[in-house]
């Protein structure tokens, strides 16, 4: 991800069904990269990935998945 930095505005971070925050060090990583990390449970970062596609925003997503 850190390669395509320059590509990507927004990641969204799916921790499964329940919210858990991002380790500090990798927050800060992400924010020197110029990347705004948001951690959410899957199923809100599904759904949030697709209105900011439609939108045509440089958005990633990291999910973990849930049954």
């Amino acid at each position: 991800l850190f390669a395509q930095a320059d590509k990507v505005e927004i990641l969204l971070v799916g921790t499964g069904k329940d919210l858990r925050p991002l380790p500090a060090a990798l927050r800060a990583a992400m924010k020197e990269a110029g990347i705004s990390a948001d951690p959410m449970s899957t199923g809100a970062a599904v759904r949030t990935y697709n209105v900011l596609l439609a939108e045509d925003r440089a958005v990633a997503a990291a999910l973990i998945a849930v049954d």
